[in-house]
């Protein structure tokens, strides 16, 4: 629900000039005055970069649970010695943190210490699911501006080679060119901006469900060493 809302206010400025035709036209004029080639490969940067950012927010929206509650049962049912009934909790409960604490109640009769490397291998694993792909939005973020200032040195060379074949300095000689080269630059920071919005809201639901992993871990642990001293 979360998500849905996000993407309705990030797109609702655009559907209100898209209704007036404005946006739309003028992108579209400004596409074709940049040069198609290169405008092309801007937008699809755009295009690849959105793809990997909606299933990221997607990916995290579905792993977010309410870690309170679940280890305050979780602790109910250790204490109560009902362990399976722990581990059936956790199975049923989608996201990391639920699975990190799985990963403990596995171990349970072993030591503290073994519980908690086994814990902290699983949580890395984890992580390196939760950032799968942002790799590829930075890549995007830097290719971006970098095809913008690709766009710029070819739209200066264009109005060279326009000045050399006209043998005259004139604005109507090199506007052409110059157009080329401030419309991709302008496109391609755009680019870069929109996906770095994105990429940080990403990365703050990462660091988010990385804290409750280790938040429940450190809860986990507690409720276990109380097991395990009570049934010594």
């Amino acid at each position: 629900m979360k998500y849905r809302f996000f993407v309705f206010l990030s797109l609702m400025p655009l559907s209100v000039f898209a209704e007036d035709g404005g946006l739309h036209q003028i992108l579209k004029t400004k596409f074709i005055e940049g040069n198609a080639t290169f405008m092309s490969l801007v937008a699809l940067s755009l295009v690849l970069g959105l793809a990997f950012c909606i299933e990221r927010i997607i990916y995290l929206t579905m792993a977010e649970v309410n870690e309170q509650r679940l280890m305050a049962e979780l602790d109910q049912r250790i204490a109560d010695g009902d362990i399976e009934g722990a581990k059936t909790l956790c199975r049923e409960t989608r996201g990391p943190v639920a699975s990190i604490c799985y990963q403990g109640l596995l171990r349970i009769h072993e030591s503290v210490e073994n519980i908690e490397r086994s814990m902290a291998s699983y949580g890395s694993v984890q992580v390196a699911l939760l950032e799968k792909g942002c790799s590829w939005i930075k890549l995007f973020i830097a290719i971006a501006p970098s095809l913008g200032f690709l766009g710029t040195v070819i739209g200066m060379v264009m109005a060279f080679d326009n000045i050399q074949a006209a043998g005259d300095l004139n604005a109507s000689v090199v506007a052409e060119g110059m157009k080329v080269a401030l419309i991709t630059t302008i496109f391609g920071i755009i680019v870069a901006i929109v996906l770095q919005l994105f990429y940080n809201y990403i990365m703050t639901k990462i660091d988010r469900l990385v804290s409750q992993m280790e938040e429940s871990a450190i809860t986990l642990l507690d409720a276990i060493g109380n097991y395990q001293r009570k049934n010594a």
